[in-house]
């Protein structure tokens, strides 16, 4: 596969639309909420261009279209590469609610109400971002895009794996500390291969204590144990990605027994060659065997995505109909970490929006 091959289905939407415009008007207007979507690789590409501008000693390329090929992942190991170069151009606590309100923008264009979104905030710190400084930046970032945008920003708390235990505890530490409002979940990132999750248990026991979920990636870029460990070791509530799951019948029905949601994002998976063929996803396996499953972004700018381009890859490639788009984004919320009141209004927002189409005939 060559770098080109390995990006977004760019025709994706177009076709969609193009096939099915009722679809994909649909979509559009479809109120969803996001599970898995990382601030940093979210950033727009115009937000990205303007940090590299500023700081070209970063080396990240400071053009359109060299940034476009800059953002060609030959596999998962130069994407985290990529991942990483583009981290450091973030310094300051302006740049994080730069990142914040900017987020919030974008999904406000696909219709997203809810969100909750993973920030590394020991890659902030150890770039000398200050510490209160940071969690103001994300909670005033959540208000203003609250006030402006209408949409509801919750935050999940990760760690790069590759960085073991004490990046862990310097996170925990500074949500103990200078915890900002709304925080909802801890997550374990980065490269699965040589990382074992049961090292990290404690730290996931500390940040249960803390109240928050267990939400770590597995399953991404390899097989079922590192699931299985997420899930003995990590009590994972929540998996990122674990579409490592459709390879071993016995873990499915974990799961299942579990009730442990999944928070699959094609796209990405293509991108960073996770998968090899977007027709060969195992989104539509996983949901047929009856696992909980929702649709997700992971990181919209790198991967020239959002969230209306992957339901409408869901309908192109997998052939969802709009019913069945529609319980995605009432899965989303349901298996969100919103409050109850919260997701009785998302859900009455779906149902009504979904209502009103039918009385009209369309789709």
């Amino acid at each position: 596969m060559t770098g080109q091959e390995n990006r977004a289905p760019e025709s994706t939407a177009a076709d969609a639309a193009q096939r099915d415009p009722d679809v994909a008007q649909y979509v559009a207007g479809l109120p969803k909420a996001e599970l898995h979507v990382h601030l940093q690789g979210a950033a727009s590409v115009p937000t990205v261009l303007k940090l590299a501008r500023q700081h070209p000693e970063v080396g990240v390329p400071t053009d359109e279209q060299a940034l476009s090929s800059f953002y060609r992942f030959t596999d998962f190991a130069h994407f985290i590469e990529v991942y990483r170069q583009v981290n450091r151009l973030i310094r300051t606590a302006d740049d994080v609610r730069a990142l914040v309100t900017g987020l919030g923008r974008d999904l406000a264009g696909v219709a997203v109400r809810y969100a909750e979104v993973t920030v590394t905030a020991d890659s902030h710190l150890r770039a000398g971002i200050d510490p209160e400084g940071l969690s103001e930046a994300l909670s005033r970032g959540r208000s203003e895009v609250l006030d402006r945008y209408d949409v509801d920003l919750a935050w999940v708390f990760d760690v790069a794996g590759d960085l073991g235990p004490p990046s862990a505890d310097r996170t925990l530490d500074w949500v103990s500390a200078y915890r900002p409002e709304h925080c909802v979940g801890f997550g374990l990132g980065g490269p699965e291969a040589g990382v074992p999750r049961p090292p990290f248990a404690e730290a996931f026991r500390r940040a249960r204590d803390l109240g928050l979920a267990s939400v770590p990636h597995a399953g991404e870029t390899t097989g079922p144990q590192p699931i299985r460990d997420a899930l003995e070791a990590l009590g994972a509530v929540r998996i990122g990605h674990g579409i490592g799951a459709a390879r071993d019948p016995a873990l499915l029905a974990e799961l299942i027994r579990r009730d442990v949601v999944l928070e699959v994002c094609p796209t990405s998976n293509l991108c960073t060659r996770a998968v090899t063929d977007i027709a060969d996803h195992p989104l539509p396996g996983l949901r047929d065997a009856g696992v909980r499953v929702t649709i997700n972004t992971d990181d919209p700018g790198m991967f020239d995505t959002d969230l209306n381009r992957e339901y409408l890859l869901a309908h192109r490639i997998f052939g969802l109909g709009v019913e069945e788009l529609t319980e995605f984004a009432r899965e989303a919320v349901r298996a969100s970490f919103a409050s109850a009141l919260t997701r009785q209004r998302l859900l009455a927002e779906i149902d009504s929006y979904a209502h009103a189409r039918a009385v009209a005939g369309r789709p």
